[in-house]
């Protein structure tokens, strides 16, 4: 049988010297897409308004649950991680009842816990409805699915998240799953003012600011932390992220107990490693092997050496973490909270059973 994807010595290394002993026994993933080829249809040129960046198309066409599984086997030995699942969409043209049908069907057949990817047209009823019959236990939502006469950078948080389908969450205290838009990110005034919003007109919604907020590069983060100060239950994953200087902040803003871990696959499967260039990132790869991305102010290539110890963006992300948190001299306690407790807690709390807690 051919593996999915190749493990390097320096792979192993990494693993060996930086991220096993530091990471708990059992882990909660709490951000996964998982689709098939067939239901992630490429994106025709030309088909509405460009909103989001493209280079994770280069890593996987597809991430069915079984790759999914085989990815936590091949990348955390020793370990056993439970995910988060939802599926993943683009656009409205998407087919949402087949996507997320999958999730569902494997949601119920590996006893995972599921988001349902909502459509912001839908009625409460409509929401209400899928999300029951589908055993979710809460919603992901997304930018791209704003209306498309809405231009990129005016696009507000309630435009792709309606208050109608908020009211159903909190009712039902669900999970929400909130990438941020526009490109002032975490620091821009509007995404703050209705986050906050959020948590103080629907306490009961388990709400997860993506990304920690897609602050992925220092000046990224502005004075956000102190104007969320007034926040209690606010929760920020850490996925796709590899900067230990934004997650020393969050550790700082609002401590261990609101911060969880999420890995975006199947991007994280990535070989790279992502540097800081002021007002974006990149992301530094062996040259070739995701294609031509010299078109793509995200992406640069590295060759020879340099290139033959690039490792896993996962592997990236959780030293990146580590990083900051023995610079804030987090215990094991809090370790555990964040790649474990927060999650099980969480996830009970929405209804879903059958995790220790």
């Amino acid at each position: 049988m051919t593996s999915l994807f190749q493990i390097n010595p320096v792979d192993t290394e990494y693993y060996r010297s930086t991220i096993h002993d530091f990471l708990p026994q059992r882990l909660i993933d709490v951000h996964t897409h998982v689709y098939t080829a067939a239901l992630k249809k490429p994106r025709k040129a030309g088909t509405g308004p460009k909103r989001t960046v493209t280079w994770p198309s280069r890593v996987a066409s597809e991430n069915p649950v079984e790759d999914l599984m085989e990815s936590y086997r091949l990348m955390f030995p020793g370990k056993h991680v439970t995910p988060l699942m939802f599926a993943s969409a683009g656009s409205r043209s998407d087919d949402f009842e087949a996507a997320n049908s999958y999730v569902s069907d494997c949601g119920r057949v590996h006893r995972f816990p599921a988001l349902l990817f909502a459509r912001p047209d839908w009625t409460a009823e409509q929401f209400e409805q899928k999300a029951v019959a589908g055993g979710f236990v809460g919603a992901k939502v997304y930018l791209s699915l704003a209306d498309e006469r809405i231009a990129k950078n005016d696009i507000a948080i309630f435009d792709f998240l309606p208050h109608h389908q908020l009211q159903v969450l909190n009712r039902h205290g669900w999970i929400v799953m909130l990438h941020i838009p526009r490109d002032g990110r975490l620091k821009d005034p509007v995404n703050l003012a209705q986050m906050i919003e959020i948590e103080q007109r629907y306490p009961d919604v388990k709400l997860i600011i993506a990304h920690v907020g897609r602050a992925y590069c220092d000046s990224d983060v502005g004075d956000a932390f102190e104007k969320l100060a007034v926040t209690r239950t606010m929760l920020f994953d850490i996925t796709a992220n590899t900067n230990a200087a934004v997650f020393g902040q969050l550790i700082d803003g609002v401590g261990p107990k609101r911060i969880l871990f999420g890995s975006d696959l199947p991007i994280t499967r990535m070989r790279m490693r992502r540097i800081d260039a002021g007002d974006h990132y990149v992301n530094l790869v062996p040259r070739g092997l995701y294609g031509d991305v010299s078109g793509d102010k995200n992406m640069g290539e590295v060759d020879g050496e340099e290139a033959a110890k690039l490792s896993f963006f996962m592997y990236e992300e959780i030293a990146a973490f580590r990083r900051a948190a023995e610079s804030r001299k987090l215990s094991a306690a809090d370790v555990q909270d964040v790649f474990y407790g927060n999650a099980a807690r969480m996830l009970a709390a929405a209804g879903f059973a059958g995790l220790e807690t």
